[in-house]
């Protein structure tokens, strides 16, 4: 299975949002919030739902926990290593 990637995570939030390059997703974001970034719960949840979709692992339920794009690709890689 393929690894999440910051980079990927970052074209999954963008089209999660809606939204072309954004500023707010330039840089390294690893440890930034995603309130700080401004993604809101129901563009996370987008963002959940396209993560099931191309790696095979839901992270609906541990959302609450995940509030950094870190935290998701950690956990995401985790669960798809074992």
């Amino acid at each position: 299975m393929a690894e999440l990637t910051i980079d990927r995570l970052k074209d999954i939030l963008r089209i999660s949002a809606g939204e072309d390059e954004s500023e707010q997703l330039a840089g390294d974001i690893g440890g930034t919030t995603f309130g700080e970034l401004g993604y809101d719960s129901l563009a996370l949840l987008e963002t959940a739902a396209l993560i099931k979709r191309e790696f095979g692992v839901d992270i609906t339920d541990d959302m609450e926990h995940l509030n950094t794009p870190q935290a998701i690709t950690d956990f995401v890689n985790g669960k798809s290593l074992a």
